[in-house]
């Protein structure tokens, strides 16, 4: 796994088409832990908060050992991204378990658009047509899927949950950015490690020393070996295959593929549990906007080769 060599052009496609299915299944997880399957796994009920810690937890863990001594360097910005990191899993997966799984998926996949304001109305970037078309449209489809939160029976927090991963998702972009001289391998254990001991420490100071020893004892080993296989599976090993294919093609290919995971994660979490994510009208029309935009803002000027970091180029959910 620790290998350097470089994929040819269409195992580095697959590499990136890989990472974004797996990464599509953080739903089709979740639900399994929450909604009664032959696995058995929702007994004790978990919350969100303990799914989100032992997800990237494990994550972490697995990604530990493709650290090297030499890559690790402290900078200012880093708690910042990392304490980003934590609120955006904590409110991502807060979103898909407590409302549907289109919604927080498609929400979470506004940050390009929040980096884009941010990078031209504050930090003073050129801006570029086409991205300001793709923010129009993008807005657009936000704002009818937030207007469709205002229905009968629906939950505006969930809503807003959502929106927030998204918002976070942007801030670590932008920390990204300004890191991108550091060691990717450091910066993606950083954030899950990192994540980690947030969430736990939040619970810590929020709810005291039994509690939280109560909290950490209270998944079974079923649910723990689930949990393993959730952090490795959905968001360690996409890591490892994403930086691979990355190697040999363009970030603009790589952020068009990477439209998979919206696409596919809804699908998965409605097999588990279609009562819960059938989404309304409001979520569809919205959620074409959102990949319309994002598509017309990836899919031009794809080349084989590599020459800087798109977006896309950290995924941290």
């Amino acid at each position: 796994m620790a290998s350097n060599s470089t994929p040819s052009l269409a195992g580095g496609r697959v590499c990136i088409a890989l990472a974004a299915v797996l990464w599509s299944l953080s739903g089709l997880f979740t639900r399994i832990l929450q909604n009664p399957t032959v696995l058995d796994l929702h007994d004790p009920q978990l919350t969100p908060l303990q799914i989100a810690f032992f997800r990237a937890l494990f994550a972490g863990l697995f990604l530990l050992p493709m650290l090297r001594l030499r890559d690790i360097r402290y900078r200012p910005l880093m708690p910042v991204m990392v304490g980003l990191f934590a609120a955006m899993n904590a409110l991502f997966i807060s979103a898909i378990a407590l409302g549907t799984s289109a919604n927080a998926i498609l929400l979470q996949n506004t940050a390009p658009f929040f980096v884009y304001l941010v990078s031209v109305y504050i930090l003073g970037e050129p801006a570029d047509r086409r991205s300001l078309i793709a923010l129009i449209i993008g807005m657009a489809g936000m704002v009818v899927i937030i207007g469709g939160s205002g229905q009968i029976g629906a939950r505006w927090d969930v809503t807003l949950m959502a929106l927030g991963s998204g918002l976070t998702y942007g801030g670590i972009i932008l920390c990204l950015r300004h890191l991108r001289a550091e060691s990717s391998q450091w910066l993606t254990v950083q954030n899950h490690l990192g994540s980690a001991i947030c969430l736990g420490t939040a619970v810590l100071l929020c709810n005291g020393v039994a509690y939280w020893w109560d909290w950490v004892r209270t998944p079974t080993i079923a649910q723990l070996a689930f949990l393993a296989f959730f952090g490795v599976v959905q968001m360690g090993l996409p890591y490892w295959l994403f930086a691979r294919g990355l190697r040999s093609i363009h970030p603009q290919e790589a952020g068009a593929i990477i439209l998979l995971e919206p696409l596919l994660n809804p699908l998965w979490a409605y097999l588990i549990s279609p009562e819960t994510d059938t989404p309304p009208a409001t979520t569809w029309i919205g959620g074409m906007l959102i990949l319309g935009a994002l598509a017309y803002r990836y899919l031009p000027a794809i080349t084989p080769a590599r020459t800087d970091r798109a977006d896309y180029g950290d995924r941290p959910a």
